[in-house]
């Protein structure tokens, strides 16, 4: 880690949570990447100006989800097609077992688990997550706040006239909608379904298969081939609100609690910066005297607490977090929606797979989703900012429930 970037700030400019996300911004920071680096030395510098004990991490990482996606989808498109042209029993019995061991792969994946297939045959390299360390050392409890610095690769699959589909087509089921469209399903499903129809011996499903795992190729390839976005919604919002919330807590410290602000690197390629955070810090975090919030994509119009995500199996978030932080939107006085689970994912998978109390602030548009995801648009100057301000209220206020001993969690 470089030395003395914090001499770059005084006390003030390190708090301006609006001149972080423009700073970060304008550089790429794909995952795993020298960007994602630079990012992570420039936050730490930040906080430490705030008086914030913060170090950078380096963690292990592959750095993107198309390779995992990309190849178990490819092996199960070419294992249909020699099935569909030599219908031999051993060359049904190779696709079976390469449609099935995918199929467990991506499930494994996609929800967040070991990671078997990723860790055994694909390269790794470093990435870098801040930890930083504020509020009453001594405290019994402690909070952790959770955003994450690297940016997301484009791809054709996140154009945004794909989530206004629905908004214009079916206005009122979109209206009752209380989940987004389960898209990941996709790149699962062409794997089982050559499966079964390698076992079945069914030559339509086979083709139905085949064609859905060819989809899924080609989905990844492009967003492989593409340069990362700026980021500014996901996730420089949560960044600037660690960020702004430090600067809070210097001017009014809190006793009762200690804090934690955890940028995560490495999101992007599916959590593996808050896995390798979790390997290194889990042990020391007793689930019993420790609360978690991610803050994600926190620059739409509407803020909200996200009930419970997951890209194939839907896992809703502990009923008493989601409840205090609405509580704590409440007693600040910031409106706040509820209802909404995400088939997409965050880093509070990797805490509540692990058993921590854990929920999600995010923020979405119209749409339900947020916005400008994953595209080139995703930059300072389309950003709600009183959005972000009303999370860092919310995050405080919650802070200072836990710390005051009524209404927390």
């Amino acid at each position: 880690m470089r030395l003395g970037m914090n001499e770059r700030f005084d006390s003030v400019s390190a708090g301006d949570w609006r001149a972080a996300i423009r700073e970060l911004a304008a550089f790429e920071r794909p995952s795993a990447s020298d960007g994602e680096r630079r990012a992570a030395e420039l936050i730490a510098s930040r906080l430490r100006t705030l008086g914030c004990k913060a170090t950078v991490e380096p963690e292990r990482a592959h750095g993107g989800y198309w390779w995992p996606i990309g190849l178990v989808n490819a092996a199960t498109a070419a294992g249909a097609v020699l099935t569909l042209r030599h219908r031999r029993k051993s060359t049904r019995a190779i696709t079976t077992a390469l449609a099935g061991i995918g199929a467990a792969a991506l499930w494994d994946d996609l929800g967040h688990g070991r990671r078997w297939f990723r860790k055994a045959v694909l390269p790794h390299r470093p990435t870098w997550n801040v930890v930083a360390e504020m509020g009453d050392a001594n405290a019994e409890r402690t909070v952790v706040f959770i955003a994450h610095h690297d940016a997301a690769h484009s791809g054709l699959i996140f154009h945004p006239i794909l989530p206004r589909i629905p908004l214009k087509l079916a206005p009122r089921l979109h209206a009752r909608s209380g989940r987004s469209f389960p898209l990941l399903y996709a790149v699962w499903l062409g794997p089982v379904l050559v499966c079964a129809a390698a076992v079945l011996g069914v030559r339509r499903l086979l083709l139905a298969g085949a064609a859905i795992a060819g989809a899924a190729t080609a989905a990844m390839a492009d967003i492989g081939m593409r340069a990362s976005v700026p980021g500014a919604n996901d996730n420089l919002s949560a960044v600037g609100t660690i960020v702004g919330l430090a600067a809070r807590l210097r001017e009014q410290p809190i006793d009762g609690v200690r804090v934690l602000l955890v940028s995560t690197g490495s999101e992007e390629s599916f959590s593996e910066g808050m896995q390798g955070f979790g390997d290194r810090h889990f042990d020391e975090l007793d689930p019993a005297r420790t609360e978690m919030v991610c803050l994600e994509c926190l620059g739409g119009p509407t803020l909200i607490v996200v009930e419970g995500e997951g890209m194939l199996r839907m896992r809703d978030y502990p009923t008493a977090m989601r409840e205090a932080l609405d509580r704590a939107a409440t007693a600040a006085g910031i409106p706040i929606v509820r209802g909404l689970r995400t088939t997409a994912a965050t880093d509070a998978i990797i805490a509540l797979r692990a058993g921590y109390p854990v929920a999600t602030l995010a923020s979405v548009d119209e749409t339900k989703l947020p916005m400008n995801y994953h595209w080139p648009n995703d930059v300072p100057d389309a950003l709600h900012w009183d959005t972000i301000e009303d999370a860092i209220g919310v995050c405080e206020q919650f802070l200072r429930t836990i710390a005051g001993g009524v209404g927390g969690p």
